[in-house]
């Protein structure tokens, strides 16, 4: 699968510490290894402090926001 992230999503991406910058790569990543994942409309993942949000087109995984609790 493809991962597309808009650019807020980026943005915020690049600014967080990183060790919450390494969790969201993990939540991707696991998304990424999940064949059976479908998010026709929206979805989410979290994690221990961040989350992310995202929609599935095909084999595009669109990343539309992410963020960290503190």
């Amino acid at each position: 699968m493809r991962v597309e992230l808009i650019q807020q999503a980026a943005k915020v991406l690049f600014d967080v510490p990183d060790e919450m910058h390494e969790e969201i790569i993990a939540l991707i990543d696991a998304l990424t290894k999940d064949a059976e994942t479908q998010a026709p409309d929206l979805a989410a993942a979290f994690g221990e402090w961040c989350w992310l949000l995202y929609t599935v087109h095909g084999d595009v995984i669109e990343v539309l926001d992410v963020g960290c609790g503190r």
